[in-house]
């Protein structure tokens, strides 16, 4: 297995997560009920799942500072897979193809197992396993 072709969740990392919640729902954006108030706001769109989470965690989540290139460009796309197994096999894949492993998979504090690659500009993306949003037949995921 490769590593799949498609993003399935962008997360935007911004400065107050309040304030950007309140500019998507006035653009009649509907967050997600897996949202959490003032931490993380999800939101369905017509393709990826959007997300908007503070810059400095998600910095600090993707390991970001040690990438080559210009450094964090606040912004991590994702990708999601069916299993922990599924992860595993497209971070080999990655490296295989010269991504840079800034963060291995690992277990996850809401459940799930990600890590974080970069690619050869420095930007991140997330592979994921999310055992609450089981993936649709498009392979996207299906928020609550």
């Amino acid at each position: 297995m490769g590593v799949p072709a498609r993003v399935s969740l962008l997360t935007l990392g911004v400065a107050d997560v309040a304030r950007s919640t309140a500019f998507y729902e006035a653009l009649g954006w509907e967050a997600s009920p897996a949202s959490v108030p003032g931490d993380v706001t999800f939101f369905r769109t017509g393709g990826a799942v959007l997300a908007v989470w503070g810059a400095g965690d998600l910095a600090a989540d993707t390991l970001a500072e040690g990438v080559p290139g210009p450094g964090f460009h606040g912004v991590a796309q994702a990708i999601n897979v069916g299993s922990e197994a599924e992860v595993d096999a497209a971070f080999e894949a990655a490296a295989a193809a010269g991504a840079v492993i800034v963060k291995p998979p690992v277990r996850t504090e809401w459940g799930g197992y990600s890590g974080y690659f970069a690619d050869p500009d420095g930007h991140a993306w997330e592979v994921a396993y999310n055992p609450h949003w089981p993936l649709g037949p498009d392979q996207l995921p299906q928020l609550p």
